[in-house]
């Protein structure tokens, strides 16, 4: 009794036990005992020491052998969510915008769910707007492959927007502020015009009369200019302290055949100038964005000021660098057709669906974001606070089973038949035992890890006690008294057993052998004993499972 509260204590305080906890929790449970406080006390010291000298795995691997059931987490609430919207009158309208490069990876997941969030708590609408006008970076599957990844992530999108399908309303949009005196068409070469707004001085095409911009703007359109020869400008202030403030390229010249309008149109508007127009065509109250587009909502506030719209409510958040994945869509599309990866799902990539094939649920990325928040600091990624959230998920659901990697086959002398008798899930007794008939053949498989290096008693988890000595293993009971003496507990899998993979997030793959019971869980999330979460995706010709977290 003070073993197993002493370990249930120190896995709870990383690794230290405390003897008035122990104390309590042994009275509590065994009230006459307090008539021997004394000796109780003494031995519980004595435990509390022993334990508390053991490593973290070691604790956990007692625990589940002595009293699974105190594994039990208590799940916290947290008081924590998404700060109210400024001058919300009624219903908002928000968008996601996603480059249509590829699927979407985890961090778009921030911007459809914050969005989502906002519209769900206050009603209205949440457009989806594919910004592909940039024909060279545009992978045309992505227009059903980001729409699979919206609703995977439980993302309500009321009307889909593709910028590719509104050029015309572009041009309008840029004739008018031609005729406004806002805008005009630049021939001069892209590194002379920069140099020129970089010292504040005007271009000689700047305050040309309406006629000559009109002429060059339609030579824009005949295929009189190439790309680069010349480029539709949306003035700013030039004395502006910032000088990626000062005058900005609206539309320009791209020959590059477009995956849904091939050549029909060369004249392609830039991100400021349409997401100015999208935004107030669409009637937007909320705008979401990262603060690395502080610059780009200083230059569409000019052209708002010059058509006298009114603008939305811009909420700036703090850049989230991500660590340990992939999430380059040119660098995975290369990877796809080169190597390493396999897929866009490939498990080393940072991509939704990566996520999807690991078993990473969207639950746990919505919680996630909405606890991070809007907050203006940056941040990092933290996988470990995601992968606590998916544990607090999946674990009740995740049947147990054992997996040796790297098998080195053992059999046992002078064993009598063995049956393994290990709980489906140590913490839902009523879904039984797996049991595991070795029969007259004790042949078992462990992994080359835990072969002892000399002479040393282990406990087969769940089976029996063996010992190793000078290269054979011998049969030495059934006793659980042998973990006092804090021997190893070992997993396990019999002779019959069948080949097993795991995909790991490095590329890696780990090659083992796997209980014959995990055949039967394909397409389900378990947990391989000692080793991590997966999700089962094949059982043919070999059972294929894929990392998900420890």
């Amino acid at each position: 009794m003070v073993r197993k509260y002493a370990l249930q204590n120190a896995l709870q305080f990383d690794g230290k036990a405390t003897l008035g906890a122990v104390l309590g929790k042994v009275m509590a449970e065994n009230p006459d005992l307090r008539t021997r406080a004394k000796d109780v006390s003494g031995l519980a010291k004595s435990v509390v020491e022993e334990v508390n000298g053991m490593a973290l795995e070691m604790q956990r691997r007692l625990l589940e052998e002595l009293a699974p059931e105190l594994l039990v987490k208590e799940v916290k609430t947290r008081e924590m969510g998404l700060p109210e919207l400024k001058n919300v009158m009624g219903e908002v309208r928000m968008r996601m915008a996603p480059n249509p490069s590829g699927p979407l990876h985890l961090g778009h997941s921030r911007m459809a769910i914050l969005n989502d969030e906002y519209v769900k708590r206050y009603g209205g609408l949440c457009y989806n707007r594919f910004e592909d006008t940039d024909p060279a970076r545009i992978d045309p599957t992505a227009y059903d492959t980001i729409p699979e990844d919206l609703e995977w992530l439980g993302v309500k999108i009321h009307k889909t927007i593709v910028q590719s399908e509104r050029f015309e309303t572009y041009y309008g949009i840029a004739m008018k502020l031609l005729e406004m005196g806002k805008a005009y068409v630049c021939t001069c070469k892209p590194d002379h015009w920069r140099d020129l707004k970089n010292s504040r001085r005007p271009c000689e095409h700047r305050e040309q009369p309406l006629s000559e911009q009109k002429a060059r703007w339609d030579k824009m359109f005949d295929g009189s200019f190439k790309p680069e020869e010349a480029s539709l400008i949306v003035k700013t202030d030039l004395e502006h302290p910032n000088p990626a403030i000062r005058d900005f390229v609206g539309l320009r010249i791209d020959d590059t055949p477009h995956p849904r309008t091939g050549t029909r149109y060369r004249v392609y508007p830039l991100m400021n100038l349409a997401v100015a127009v999208d935004d107030h065509l669409l009637d937007l109250t909320h705008v979401l964005r990262g603060k690395d587009h502080l610059n780009n909502t200083y230059r569409q506030e000019y052209i708002y000021n010059y058509l006298g719209w009114k603008k939305p409510e811009y909420i700036h958040y703090g850049r989230v660098s991500i660590e340990d994945a992939q999430l380059s869509k040119s660098k995975i599309a290369k990877g796809i057709k080169q190597g390493p990866y396999s897929g866009w799902d490939d498990p080393q990539l940072g991509t939704l669906r990566a996520l999807r094939r690991r078993g990473i649920r969207p639950e746990a990325l919505r919680r996630y974001w909405v606890e991070t928040g809007i907050k203006e600091v940056d941040i990092e990624f933290s996988w470990k606070t995601l992968y606590s959230f998916n544990r607090e998920l999946i674990d009740d659901g995740a049947d147990r089973y054992f997996f040796v990697a790297d098998p080195v086959e053992v059999r046992i002398e002078g064993a009598p038949e063995l049956v393994g008798r290990a709980p489906v899930h140590p913490e839902h007794p009523e879904r039984g035992l797996r049991e595991i008939m070795l029969g007259r053949d004790p042949t078992v498989y462990i992994s080359r890890e835990d072969l002892p290096e000399g002479n040393a008693r282990v406990r087969l988890k769940d089976l029996c006690n063996v010992e190793f000595v000078d290269g054979k293993v011998r049969y030495i009971g059934n006793s659980l008294d042998l973990l006092k003496e804090g021997v190893r507990i070992i997993h396990w899998v019999p002779k019959h057993s069948f080949d097993a993979v795991v995909l790991m997030t490095d590329g890696t793959v780990k090659k083992g052998k796997a209980e014959p019971l995990l055949a039967s869980a394909k397409g389900k999330m378990v947990q391989l004993e000692r080793f991590a979460f997966v999700r089962v995706e094949e059982v043919s010709p070999l059972i294929t499972c894929v990392f998900a977290h420890r």
